[in-house]
C-alpha cells in the first residue's frame, strides 16, 4: 500500500471516528438524557439489574465490565442517575447485535425505551448496516417500531445457547 493510500485511509477512519453524541428527551415533564458517553455509565445500576434479569441472571460484575468494554453502550439518566441502559455488538459495518436493553421498572410505560432504541436507531455508526438483530421474550412491538421482524429463515440461522451460564452452583 502506497503512503498516499495509507493516508487517504486513515483520514477516512479519523473523520468516521464518533464523538460522544446525548439528546435530551421530555417525559411527564421531565427531562431525561440519553448518552453514548460511556463515562457517565454507572456500573452497579448495570450489574445489579443484569444479574437479576431473566436473559443473564447471575452475571459476574467481570463479565458484565467485559461486555461494556467491548460494546457500544447507551445509557439513559435522570438527574444524573442511570435509569436505562443499552448495548450493540458491532462491526460498524455489515453487522450489528442489540443486547442488555432496560428501563428501570420505576420508569416504565413513559415512552423512554422507545426514546432510547430511537437514539441507538439513529446513531451514525449503526448506519448502512446490512443487518441488525436482538432476542427479546416481551418486547416485541417495541422493536416492531423500528422495522425489526421475526428471522426471515430461522432455519438458515444457527446459535450456540447455555442458558443459566451465569448461575452459581
Amino acid at each position: 500500500m502506497s503512503d498516499n493510500m495509507k493516508i487517504q485511509l486513515y483520514d477516512e477512519v479519523q473523520d468516521k471516528v464518533q464523538k460522544n453524541t446525548q439528546k435530551k428527551i421530555t417525559s411527564q415533564e421531565q427531562t431525561f438524557l440519553v448518552s453514548d458517553d460511556k463515562s457517565s455509565l454507572q456500573f452497579n445500576v448495570i450489574h445489579s439489574y443484569l444479574t437479576s434479569c431473566y436473559w443473564s441472571k447471575g452475571i459476574s460484575k467481570e463479565l458484565v465490565a467485559k461486555a461494556i468494554s467491548n460494546s457500544m453502550c447507551f445509557g439513559l439518566y435522570l438527574n444524573d442517575r442511570q435509569i436505562g441502559f443499552a448495548r450493540v455488538i458491532t462491526d460498524k459495518a455489515a453487522f450489528a447485535y442489540l443486547a442488555d436493553v432496560f428501563i428501570l421498572p420505576e420508569y416504565g410505560n413513559r415512552g423512554l425505551g422507545t426514546a432510547l432504541i430511537d437514539f441507538i436507531m439513529q446513531h451514525s455508526d449503526l448506519q448502512g448496516l446490512r443487518r441488525f438483530m436482538l432476542c427479546t421474550l416481551d418486547a416485541h412491538e417495541l422493536y416492531k417500531k423500528f422495522d425489526f421482524t421475526a428471522v426471515d429463515s430461522p432455519q438458515s440461522m444457527m446459535q450456540i445457547n447455555k442458558p443459566g451460564l451465569y448461575l452459581t452452583k
